[in-house]
């Protein structure tokens, strides 16, 4: 595994490092922002950390630019912001996962794994061939991870919209709750962080849903369900 850590911090740096030695990954830092996205463009990577607050371009800025260029890197955002709105905004700018500073490097490998683990492996599918599933809107390859809604391809999507989107259609008109949804889609229990639902639902129903068709609908007092009948 190859992951790129923007992070100014040379501490924090030191203590990552130390961790991905002991779990056989290459690592490579970065203390600017400019920098780092720089060093992101010039090779491939499994995984970004990026820190919110950096000199030269803040992770923020940085998370946007590359989800602007189609980049489906799976990003993990550190913050010392521990507000909903803080982190929500970093979810809304493409990152697939956050880790609130101060942090245990052992919760941060966690994390790592399961972002990972999804964005490599896909999920499991006993439905479509070689990984495929059909809607009446929807096409979607696992092997791939292409997406086309009716008939045009879905190129926006980031991994773990891309999971939540093909885990949702795997189970149809069935209803999950936000836990269950982190526990399921993102691997591990994730307590207290509901809110990453709700957003990463809300980018898709902007990127594949319409006014009169939003396919994900929530569930008043439950959670969610895909349904393409429901209008």
């Amino acid at each position: 595994m190859k992951i790129l850590v923007i992070e100014d911090n040379e501490s924090v740096c030191s203590m990552i490092e130390m961790f991905f030695s002991k779990e056989g990954i290459h690592g490579e830092f970065v203390h600017n922002g400019l920098e780092g996205y720089e060093r992101y463009r010039k090779d491939t990577w499994d995984l970004l950390i990026v820190d919110w607050m950096l000199p030269g371009m803040d992770g923020v800025t940085l998370c946007r630019k590359i989800r602007e260029e189609g980049s489906a890197v799976p990003i993990i955002m550190l913050t010392a912001k521990d507000s909903e709105s803080d982190q929500v905004l970093g979810l809304e700018m493409g990152a697939d996962d956050y880790v609130t500073k101060p942090f245990s490097p052992l919760a941060l490998m966690a994390r790592i794994k399961a972002v990972t683990r999804r964005a490599n492996s896909g999920m499991s599918d006993n439905r479509g061939e070689r990984g495929q599933l059909h809607t009446k809107h929807l096409a979607i390859n696992k092997d791939t991870r292409e997406v086309l809604l009716n008939g045009q391809l879905v190129d926006n999507l980031t991994p773990k919209e891309f999971e939540l989107l093909y885990f949702f259609v795997q189970h149809p008109k069935q209803v999950f709750t936000r836990e269950q949804l982190l526990e399921r889609v993102w691997g591990y229990q994730f307590y207290g962080d509901e809110r990453t639902v709700d957003v990463h639902i809300k980018r898709l129903r902007k990127k594949i849903g319409t006014e009169t068709q939003p396919f994900f609908h929530t569930i008043w007092g439950i959670g969610y369900k895909f349904d393409e009948t429901v209008e």
